[in-house]
């Protein structure tokens, strides 16, 4: 039988799980897309995922794939039948063929990330967002945000002792912006390392609160020591925003739109 490979879009909220990755001793969103989809195939299905977000980080898009052998899949009916079998928190959007070298992960051209900042008490963003009670200078950070640019090795924001190769990373778009009463960071890159975006949004709001000049934000990246950056940020105001990916891995190009 030939191999068909397929590309799960889909979106979670975060609070619940352990991140997106399984783990020996918590409940990942992986798992539990793991279990749905094994139990509606009627065998052990696998997946990957385009990247793994931490406990508490929410995915407004996701991106999966798992390989199938055996006669093509009812998409359409599959995506209906997992959005019943799954938990409230966790919603597949659509389910598309791609090539079989098509790699949720390492196919990828960019990652978006937001992070989301308010200053007035909302009980509807209490989960979302990240309440911060003295005033910031959003000017500075965002000036910070630009620094970003011009650097590829972001040592100093990643967790130490990971299984990457290389700490390198291109950012294409980083900066803040104020949208419905909150204050968002929008950042955009090649690849993200493990924890990087909280790392820099923490070392950020060090800026802001004029603890941390430019000049010594740009230290901090040039030092390549996790130790001289900022705490991380809290995790349930940050999302996985949107997945790019090239046209030609896909075997419909209608494909690339995905409809609710």
């Amino acid at each position: 039988m030939t191999k068909k490979r397929y590309f799960t879009y889909l979106s979670y909220n975060g609070k619940c799980y352990c991140g997106w990755q399984n783990q020996p001793n918590g409940i990942s969103v992986q798992q539990k897309i793991e279990e749905a989809i094994s139990t509606l195939l009627q065998k052990k299905i696998s997946i990957t995922g385009a990247g793994r977000t931490d406990a508490g980080v929410h995915a407004a898009a996701m991106v999966a794939h798992f390989d199938w052998w055996g006669d093509d899949l009812d998409l359409g009916f599959i995506c209906k039948r997992l959005n019943c079998m799954l938990p409230h928190d966790i919603a597949i959007q659509k389910i598309v063929p791609v090539v079989q070298e098509g790699h949720a992960r390492f196919s990828a051209m960019s990652r978006t990330y937001k992070y989301y900042i308010t200053q007035k008490k909302n009980p509807f963003h209490h989960d979302f967002s990240c309440r911060i009670y003295p005033q910031l200078d959003f000017v500075a950070m965002h000036q910070a945000a630009q620094c970003l640019l011009e650097y590829t090795d972001f040592t100093s924001f990643s967790k130490v002792h990971t299984d990457v190769k290389t700490n390198n990373c291109k950012i294409h778009q980083a900066g803040w912006e104020y949208v419905d009463e909150m204050w968002v960071f929008t950042i955009q890159a090649d690849r993200f390392l493990r924890n990087m975006v909280r790392a820099i949004v923490g070392t950020m709001l060090e800026v802001g609160r004029g603890k941390c000049s430019l000049p010594e934000f740009r230290q901090v990246i040039e030092a390549k020591d996790r130790g001289k950056a900022g705490s991380s940020a809290f995790a349930q105001a940050l999302f996985l925003c949107d997945i790019e990916y090239p046209k030609d891995i896909f075997m419909n190009v209608t494909d690339l739109e995905i409809k609710e």
